[in-house]
């Protein structure tokens, strides 16, 4: 595994199980949250993501987190490995108030400069309607275009601990939780 796609529901963890994988993996941690907000909450255009995604992609290894369907097929052709945290909504929703609550006002360690927590409704609705929405959509683009890639789906608090616990090198290559 050289190259892992973290992707999930908002508060699903993503963030933190990517820089704990890549401490252990001794791999660079890409935070796409990071990379596509700019100062203010301001979003890049379309294209301007797209290549900025495809740089990202470039290097020789990696673990990625975020969501951004709009460009999960790029980056699902980029790795080999994609884990999927597919927990549950009332635990993804109580992550993200706790969050919320802990950097109010500040710039959480996984996001751009200048992009303070905030409280966003269209955010916990997306949230709420994950499962519903865009979770069935994630699984089909992985369906699609993953041929050939390692996939793991952790779907309880429980699961990401386990498989965080054998993260080896050796261990995650043979893990499919």
């Amino acid at each position: 595994m050289k190259k892992i796609l973290v992707i999930g529901s908002g508060g699903s963890g993503k963030s933190t199980f990517s820089a704990q994988l890549g401490k252990q993996l001794h791999m660079p941690v890409i935070h796409l949250d990071a990379h596509y907000w700019q100062p203010g909450w301001v979003e890049p255009t379309k294209a301007q993501w797209l290549a900025r995604v495809h740089e990202l992609c470039q290097g020789e290894q990696w673990v990625m987190d975020g969501n951004y369907s709009g460009t999960l097929v790029p980056r699902l052709a980029a790795c080999d490995t994609v884990i999927f945290l597919d927990l549950p909504r009332l635990l993804c929703l109580w992550r993200v108030l706790s969050r919320s609550l802990r950097y109010w006002g500040q710039t959480r360690p996984d996001m751009a400069e200048g992009c303070p927590e905030q409280f966003s409704p269209e955010f916990w609705c997306w949230i709420w309607n994950y499962p519903r929405d865009s979770r069935p959509r994630a699984l089909a683009l992985i369906e699609k275009n993953a041929a050939g890639k390692h996939i793991i789906r952790l779907r309880s608090a429980q699961a990401v601990r386990q498989f965080l616990a054998n993260s080896s090198s050796a261990a995650v290559q043979e893990v499919s939780v």
